[in-house]
């Protein structure tokens, strides 16, 4: 089952009692960022914050915890890697309609004003209001090909964001392509508010280029996006979107951008970046308007990238790999930094050969563990019993240095982010192939021992 849009989710997590609305009002300076903590921690529902000093209701919260990120995707937790990994290779292109509800109400030129939508600002570190849950739409400049996906747009002007892409994401790579061929604007669109599988294909990873994201979109829904052509610039977008913002991209204009507490759970500074100018701003009428918490791991941004960054390097890793079983990129770990991959080995030292190809993937990980079947990648505790019991450091470690690294990283080391450079580790934490190793002491069969006396006392 696909959402026809945003509200159809929200419906259904108001009917699953999964859904709240605050009528009482929160501020968006710092307060709105307070209470999505609050609520992350304590596995809280979706939040809608209807009185929030601007016309439009905020929602947050949307990705939750997995059962949201489940729900959103209609699959189960055991079946979520094999049905991505069976979705993925099979893109659903999308449909142009003429007439669509994300065009209600336009909004362009002098009346665009960023300050009468409810952007955020989540810390008093941050600097300034961040629109966080958008989803960047942008085309590559020379094919066309489109690319969704997350970046961070600070509201610094009346009618203008400063934005960062890091350089190896495709809109940081559209945007360089665009400026060498000599562009001195480039078009592209932010939309808020969608059906959540839309969020979903943002965080696909160790996909070519060539990819073209409404295609992989239509796949995860199980049928094409209906696409609308913007009012002002050259770039489609999802028809049932709640907003979209019209933007150009002038690289000869810059702006200090930042900082924001990011993914890594550290402070990125300020820097001077391109500025993101609004040309039109476009709505449903009585639209939502999402906003996503970031910061230090686990926050919603870590679940909401956790399982399609997952099930797309297990779809990546199991083509070159298939002994593997299953992978873990953890939230704990910004879902980049620390890796677990669980495989049988086919030959000697096939797990080495299963850690270089993860370390020289677009996920960038500093950490790869490879471990036996028998070890639950989800379970810490088992991981470190195989690195505690299972490891010679002398035989089994591998050490890379001076490669590409997460840009945000701050133990990476390079004056801007397309320098930026660290090392990265892999440990084979399998049992020696071919080899008689000590036998597991464990007590079999509990899981099927009847033992009343226990249930009786829960």
């Amino acid at each position: 089952m696909a959402f026809n849009d945003f509200r159809e989710f929200l419906d259904l997590c108001r009917k699953e009692h999964d859904l709240i609305e605050v009528d009482r009002y929160i501020d968006l300076n710092l307060e709105i960022g307070k209470a999505l903590k609050k609520s992350y921690v304590n596995d809280g529902p979706v939040i809608i914050f209807k009185n929030n000093g601007t016309e439009f209701p905020a929602v947050g919260g949307v990705f939750g915890n997995r059962v949201k990120a489940l729900r959103a995707l209609n699959v189960k937790n055991k079946d979520v890697l094999s049905w991505f990994a069976g979705v993925i290779d099979k893109p659903v292109p999308p449909v142009i309609v003429q007439d669509a509800p994300c065009q209600e109400i336009i909004i362009e030129g002098e009346d665009v004003d960023l300050s009468k939508y409810p952007i955020p600002q989540f810390s008093s570190l941050d600097g300034g209001p961040y629109l966080t849950a958008g989803i960047s739409i942008s085309k590559d400049p020379e094919t066309e090909i489109t690319d969704l996906g997350h970046y961070r747009f600070q509201a610094i002007g009346k009618n203008y964001f400063g934005f960062m892409a890091q350089p190896f994401h495709r809109l940081g790579k559209n945007c360089t392509k665009a400026n060498a061929l000599g562009m001195k604007k480039f078009e592209m669109a932010l939309v808020v508010g969608t059906d959540p599988a839309l969020a979903y294909t943002c965080q696909i990873q160790n996909v070519p280029d060539s990819t073209d994201d409404w295609g992989l979109a239509g796949a995860l829904r199980g049928q094409p996006v209906e696409l609308v052509k913007c009012k002002t610039i050259d770039v489609e977008v999802p028809a049932m979107a709640e907003f979209v913002f019209e933007l150009e991209i002038d690289f000869e204009t810059k702006v200090s951008e930042g900082p924001l507490g990011e993914f890594t759970g550290y402070m990125t500074p300020a820097s001077e970046k391109p500025i993101a100018r609004v040309k039109a701003v476009t709505h449903r009428k009585n639209p939502y308007f999402q906003v996503l918490l970031t910061g230090k791991p686990v926050t919603e941004n870590h679940i909401l990238k956790n399982i399609p960054l997952e099930a797309s390097f297990f779809n990546f890793m199991k083509k070159q790999f298939p002994s593997i079983k299953d992978v873990a990129v953890n939230p704990s770990g910004g879902v980049q930094n620390y890796v677990v991959i669980s495989m049988t080995q086919r030959y000697a030292n096939d797990a080495r050969h299963a850690i270089l190809a993860a370390m020289s993937s677009n996920v960038r990980p500093k950490w790869v563990i490879v471990v036996d079947p028998d070890i639950d990648v989800h379970n810490s505790a088992e991981v470190e019993w195989a690195l505690s019991f299972r490891v010679n450091p002398v035989r089994d470690v591998i050490l890379v240095n001076n490669v590409p690294s997460a840009p945000l990283d701050p133990s990476s080391h390079g004056d801007t982010l397309q320098s930026k450079t660290n090392s990265t580790i892999g440990i084979d934490a399998t049992m020696p192939f071919g080899e008689e190793y000590a036998t597991v002491a464990e007590v079999t069969g509990w899981e099927e021992y009847e033992f009343p006396e226990l249930d009786a006392s829960r």
